[in-house]
């Protein structure tokens, strides 16, 4: 989610990502309505637009999947403005012309860079789309992963934190593999445990900090979603270590267990963050559409919360978000919406979205393999 500031999208080319074989649509300073059948490709759309800002797909791992049927490569362009400057992201996947392995290549205003998270002009982006109720009710590794990603769009010189803490945890399951298999000793082992103690400490700080920011307007706002009884975020670490040395002794006492397994079972990498009804996990006793609401209410708490940190106010990309929502919902998910930044919402039908037919609201129609642009918005 990291960014700067004052960014706006202008526009995103495609061509042969999923549906499209080459289309563009332009969007508003304010809310776009991308309207059409189901099937017509506004998820699509949706979805390059969050590969042209990040490289990285919210809906599949697999980049081959984004490229057209019969097509070699896919390519997104996302242009953008800060302040009075305009840049270019781009973003390509594909085989080369030998028949080499599929690659990924990315550039910002023409010169090629190795990640896009790390580009300074880049804007914030969250989305919400029915793949992503993952999120909410499936395992604990996805919401370990967007937590950190808040963590390094609130905070984004702590980004490095969580990389660093990968980095040792890996060399220290290599080393426990090979003291398992009789290929090492464990005389290295302590000064392993020790690096990762201080990173791991860290980590949990940085994520229980942003935990703190979120977890009351978060309660407050999936109530006015909607969501029956009281909903709570909270940060389960799995540490309880005050301290390094505390640390150092809860690996100490799992030792064997890890040396059995030839990996650390034992971190923030098994850390949860919960969603809970009532004092229960709503990824399990929650229906859909309740799940639905809070993914809803976190995307709008962490847009919010980036907002006054760092005041940038993230691009939200919505998909399919209107249709369980009355109309008092969607009168309140609309005006928050216009209370700053950009917004792309897709439905099926205008009638859903309140106010998509003002001057001020942008439109794109779609169907199947094409972008009808109705109205810019100034």
């Amino acid at each position: 989610m990291a960014g700067a500031s004052d960014v706006r999208v202008l526009s995103v080319q495609l061509r042969d990502f999923r549906t499209y074989g080459r289309a563009e649509a332009s969007l508003g300073e304010g809310l776009t309505v991308v309207h059409g059948p189901n099937g017509a490709g506004k998820s699509n759309l949706l979805e390059a637009l969050y590969y042209g800002c990040t490289a990285r797909s919210p809906r599949t791992r697999n980049d081959r999947e984004l490229v057209r049927f019969g097509a070699q490569a896919t390519r997104v362009v996302v242009r953008l403005l800060d302040g009075t400057d305009a840049h270019e992201l781009s973003v390509g996947f594909g085989t080369l012309p030998d028949g080499a392995q599929p690659v990924k290549r990315m550039s910002v205003d023409g010169a090629a860079v190795e990640r896009l998270l790390d580009v300074e002009v880049r804007p914030l982006v969250s989305v919400f789309l029915p793949d992503r109720l993952e999120l909410v009710k499936g395992p604990p590794a996805a919401r370990r992963a967007h937590l950190d990603q808040v963590v390094a769009a609130i905070w984004p010189l702590r980004a490095s934190t969580r990389r660093q803490y990968s980095r040792v945890l890996a060399q220290r399951n290599a080393l426990l593999g090979r003291i398992r298999s009789g290929r090492a000793s464990d005389a290295t082992l302590a000064t392993w445990d020790r690096e990762l103690a201080g990173c791991a400490l860290q980590l949990q700080a940085h994520r229980s900090e942003a935990v703190s920011l979120l977890a009351e307007p978060f309660g407050e706002r999936v109530a006015q979603l909607g969501c029956s009884g009281e909903v709570v975020l909270e940060y389960r670490p799995r540490s309880r270590a005050q301290g390094e040395e505390e640390f150092l002794a809860e690996l100490r006492e799992r030792l064997p267990g890890d040396l059995e397994r030839g990996f650390s079972g034992h971190g923030p990498h098994r850390d949860e963050l919960a969603i809970r009804r009532d004092g229960r996990d709503l990824r399990v006793f929650g229906s859909q559409g309740e799940q639905r609401l809070a993914l809803l209410a976190l995307l709008l708490t962490e847009r919010a919360v980036l907002a006054h940190a760092r005041g940038a106010v993230p691009l939200m990309l919505l998909d399919d978000v209107m249709s369980e929502l009355d109309g008092e919902r969607r009168e309140l998910l609309a005006r928050e919406l216009r209370t700053g930044g950009q917004s792309v919402i897709a439905t099926t039908d205008l009638e859903h979205v309140p106010g998509a037919s003002d001057a001020a609201v942008t439109r794109l129609r779609i169907s199947p393999g094409a972008i009808l642009q109705e109205a810019i918005a100034a």
